[in-house]
């Protein structure tokens, strides 16, 4: 996954990029809302652990991410927290949670429906019997009629990025191309293609896997993310 984005190379270029993004804040609202009790959390798809590092502020926590790179990074930076390897397709961490979170579109990166399944599959199996799923996720396809152009502020200072979009209706596939000028001069392309699934197909994988949809929100995106909505959802088995 690291040839596919500029972020998974240089991930405290992820870190600074992403921080804004209110994830964790409007992930905390939520949980207060739907199990105000909770006390324990998993986060798949956690990357550099930026909202775990909120999130633990509240709850006991683990964060899970396929990629070493990002989870080094994690445990190098967040040294107090509970970081590790894993596959959201297939992780069993042998223990129940009252919440379980994949937010910052982690769960777009996964095109298969099978996979999907599988992936819900853990959430179930990470869920106690009352606990509550909160999901971020697109919803939705980008599709500017013209690149944009944006100024990033990092670490080293201003990024430049063109963005360009395509959205392949029988995939649902929404492919995102960047090209990037670092702050060093540096040059640098990625492309990212995210699989949408649309409010009804998240409700049916989540039914499946035991699930009751409490609720889907419209949520803007941040920064260079595009458009996500939060599904909340508990477990029932």
């Amino acid at each position: 996954m690291e040839e596919t984005n500029v972020f998974y190379r240089h991930p405290a270029l992820y870190d600074a990029v992403q921080s804004d993004t209110g994830s964790a804040e409007t992930c905390r609202s939520l949980i207060e809302r739907y199990c105000p009790d909770a006390s324990t959390l998993v986060d798949f798809g956690c990357g550099t652990g930026r909202d775990v590092e909120v999130l633990t502020k509240y709850y006991e926590c683990v964060g899970v991410d396929l990629q070493p790179g990002l989870v080094e990074y994690a445990r190098r930076v967040r040294p107090r927290l509970d970081f590790r390897v894993g596959d959201m397709r297939t992780s069993r961490l042998g223990a129940r949670m009252d919440i379980v979170t994949c937010l910052g579109n982690s769960l777009a990166y996964v095109h298969d429906n099978h996979d999907i399944e599988r992936v819900f599959a853990t959430f179930a199996a990470h869920a106690r019997a009352g606990g509550v799923l909160v999901l971020c996720s697109p919803v939705w396809p980008l599709m500017p009629a013209e690149p944009t152009r944006s100024t990033v502020d990092t670490p080293q200072g201003p990024a430049t990025v063109i963005i360009r979009h395509e959205w392949d209706l029988r995939t649902q596939i929404n492919t995102m191309r960047r090209e990037w000028v670092l702050a060093s001069g540096e040059r640098a392309r990625d492309e990212i293609l995210r699989r949408v699934l649309f409010p009804r197909e998240l409700e049916h994988y989540a039914t499946a896997a035991g699930f009751d949809v409490l609720n889907i929100m419209n949520e803007p995106g941040a920064g260079l993310t595009g458009p996500t909505a939060y599904t909340v959802a508990r477990y029932a088995p």
